[in-house]
C-alpha cells in the first residue's frame, strides 16, 4: 500500500520540508571565518533548489538548511513529507534528521551523492530518487501520482542540461550566506582514480547554455544580491572552446553596470596553458580557483592517474595565475603508495614557495564508486567508509607507509604551514606576486564589521598579533589595492588554525 493510501492524503497538494543536513565543522565550512562576517554558512544548498524547481506547482515548499537553522517540530508538523539530499560528509546529521523526519510519520524521500552510494544503509527512507534528478526525479513522481511508487529510482544515462531548471532562489534567506552558487557543467574529461566525479556523473563535460546561466544570475540579481558567485563546476575549464566563444563573453557582457558580484570556480591546473582563456575569465569577475595538484611527486601522479598534472612545473603553473589576477587554492594529498617520508617537507616546501594560502592537505581516502576503492578491495586493504573529510586525518584503507609514519607526518604539514609564522609569509609571498582584480566587490557592512573583530581578535588577543599587524603594514605601504585581500585571507587562517588544531589534537 502507498504512504499516500495509508495516510489518506492528496499528492497534488502537498506540504514539503526539503531539508539539508549539517556539515560538521571541516576545512571548507569556513565556520570560524564566517563568524567574522556574521554569516551562517559559505555556500546553499544548489541541489536541493534545483530539485525544488521540478516539484508539482501546487505543492507548497519550505527550505530547512540546519546549517542555518533548526529542524522545528511546527516544520514537521506542517509537512506531509520530507526530501533530503546529502554529501558523505553529512552522514550522521542525515541519519537524525530521517530519524525525526520518521518519528513525525512523514513521507521521506532521498538523493544526492550520499544516497546514490550508500542508499542501502538508510533504513528508515521511503524513496529514494539517485543520480541525476532531471532523469529519475519525473518517474518517481508520475509513480506517486499513480499511488505506485519504487523504493529506488536510479539510471545510467547522463542528464541534459539543457532541460535543467533554474534554482529557487526564493526559498532562501540569502542574508545567511557568504556565497551563492550556481553550476555551469556536470562531468570530467580527467580520470582521477581517487575521485567521485566521474564516476558520478561521466567524462562527457554536459553544459547549460549561456542564456540559462544568465537567468540564474538575474534571479539573484534582482533579490538583491550582490556578493560573490562559487561556479560549483568540478572542472570550470572541461570545455575551454564554449568558455571563450560563448559563456565568457556573455558573462562579460552581463556584468557591465553591475558593481559586487564576483566568481570564483574550480579548475584542472591545464588552465595555466591558456593565457587568453585566463584573461577573459579575470574580465568576466572570476578572481580565484581551486585546483587539484595533489603532490609535487610524479610516480603518486602516475599511481592515481593524475596524468594533467604530469610533466609540467606545478609552481610555474601556479605564480602564472595568480600574475594574471586568479588566486590559487590548492589540494594537496598525501598517503599515495608512492609516498616515502620525504613527501611531508616536499610537499610544506611548495605550499611555502607558491604562496597558496588555501592550501588544502588531507590524506588519501577511497570513496565507494572510485578505481581506487574497487582496487584497494580486490587487495584486501579497506577499512571501513570515506569519512567524506579528506582533511580530517583518517583515511579508510591500510597504507604501506607506517601508518604512525604517515600520520606523524600528516600532522607535521599541518602544524607548519598553518603557524603563524609560516601562514603570513606565505600570505607575502602570493600578494606580492598576485595581480589585483579588475572587477572589484563593494564593500560592505559585514566587510566592516569583519574588519573590526579582525581587528581585536588577530590584532589584539590572538597569537598571530605580531604578524597580522607586519602584514597589514607591508600591504598599505606596498600593495595597498591588496589590503582587503590580505585582511580577507587573514581571517581565513584564522579558521584554517582552528581547524588544524582540533585534527592535530
Amino acid at each position: 500500500m502507498s504512504w499516500l493510501a495509508r495516510h489518506g492524503e492528496s499528492w497534488a497538494t502537498m506540504n514539503i520540508l526539503l531539508i539539508y543536513p549539517e556539515f560538521p565543522d571541516t576545512f571548507w565550512s569556513f565556520r570560524y571565518a564566517l563568524e567574522f562576517v556574521g554569516k551562517r554558512a559559505a555556500h546553499p544548498p544548489l541541489g536541493l533548489l534545483t530539485v525544488a524547481s521540478m516539484l508539482p506547482k501546487d505543492w507548497s515548499l519550505r527550505l530547512v538548511d540546519t546549517n542555518v537553522c533548526g529542524l522545528r517540530k511546527r516544520d514537521l508538523d506542517w509537512a506531509d513529507g520530507a526530501f533530503v539530499s546529502a554529501m558523505a560528509v553529512q552522514r550522521e546529521s542525515a541519519r537524525q534528521i530521517i530519524g525525526r523526519c520518521r518519528e513525525a510519520g512523514l513521507l521521506i524521500v532521498a538523493g544526492g551523492p550520499l544516497f546514490t552510494s550508500e542508499h542501502a544503509q538508510f533504513d528508515g527512507v521511503d524513496h529514494f530518487v539517485l543520480n541525476e534528478a532531471e532523469l529519475t526525479l519525473p518517474g518517481f513522481l508520475a509513480d506517486l501520482a499513480q499511488g505506485r511508487a519504487r523504493r529506488v529510482y536510479a539510471s545510467d544515462q547522463f542528464a541534459d542540461l539543457h532541460q535543467t531548471p533554474s534554482p529557487k532562489w526564493d526559498l532562501l534567506d540569502l542574508r545567511r550566506y557568504a556565497s551563492m552558487s550556481i553550476q555551469f557543467c556536470r562531468g570530467c574529461p580527467f580520470n582521477c582514480d581517487f575521485c567521485t566525479v566521474t564516476a558520478l556523473l561521466g567524462h562527457r563535460v554536459r553544459m547549460k547554455t549561456s542564456r540559462q546561466i544568465i537567468a540564474e544570475l538575474d534571479g539573484l540579481y534582482a533579490l538583491g544580491w550582490r556578493e560573490e558567485v562559487f561556479f560549483v563546476d568540478d572542472n570550470f575549464i572541461g570545455n575551454k572552446e564554449f568558455l571563450k566563444t560563448d559563456l565568457l563573453p556573455t558573462l562579460i557582457a552581463w556584468r557591465k553596470g553591475k558593481r559586487g558580484i564576483t566568481f570564483y570556480t574550480e579548475a584542472s591546473i591545464n588552465l595555466a596553458e591558456d593565457e587568453p582563456l585566463m584573461e577573459m575569465m579575470v574580465e568576466a569577475g572570476f578572481n580565484r580557483v581551486f585546483v587539484g595538484i595533489e603532490t609535487p611527486d610524479e610516480n603518486c601522479l602516475t599511481e592515481c592517474r593524475k596524468l594533467q598534472n604530469r610533466n609540467r612545473d606545478l609552481l610555474a603553473d601556479v605564480k602564472r595565475m595568480q600574475r594574471i589576477g586568479l588566486e590559487v587554492q590548492g589540494g594537496f594529498i598525501v598517503g599515495f603508495d608512492h609516498d616515502h617520508p620525504s613527501i611531508f617537507q616536499r610537499q610544506i616546501d611548495f605550499i611555502q614557495t607558491s604562496g597558496i594560502a588555501t592550501a588544502m592537505v588531507g590524506l588519501l581516502q577511497a570513496p565507494p564508486g572510485t578505481r581506487l576503492y574497487e582496487r584497494l578491495k580486490k587487495e584486501g586493504r579497506l577499512r571501513g567508509e570515506s569519512s567524506g573529510d579528506n582533511v580530517d586525518g583518517t583515511t579508510n584503507f591500510l597504507p604501506t607507509m607506517d601508518a604512525d609514519v604517515l600520520r606523524q607526518g600528516y600532522r607535521r604539514i599541518l602544524e607548519h604551514i598553518y603557524a603563524p609564522e609560516h601562514y603570513y609569509q606565505r600570505l607575502r609571498t602570493y600578494l606580492h606576486n598576485c595581480k589585483p582584480s579588475k572587477v572589484r566587490g563593494r564593500i560592505r557592512l559585514s566587510d566592516l564589521y569583519a574588519y573590526v573583530r579582525a581587528l581585536w581578535q588577530l590584532g589584539i588577543v590572538g597569537r598571530e598579533r605580531f604578524h597580522y599587524w607586519r602584514l597589514l603594514l607591508w600591504a598599505q605601504f606596498l600593495h595597498p589595492r591588496l589590503l582587503h585581500k590580505a585582511v580577507t585571507l587573514a581571517i581565513y587562517g584564522y579558521h584554517f588554525r582552528k581547524m588544524c588544531d582540533r585534527h592535530v589534537a
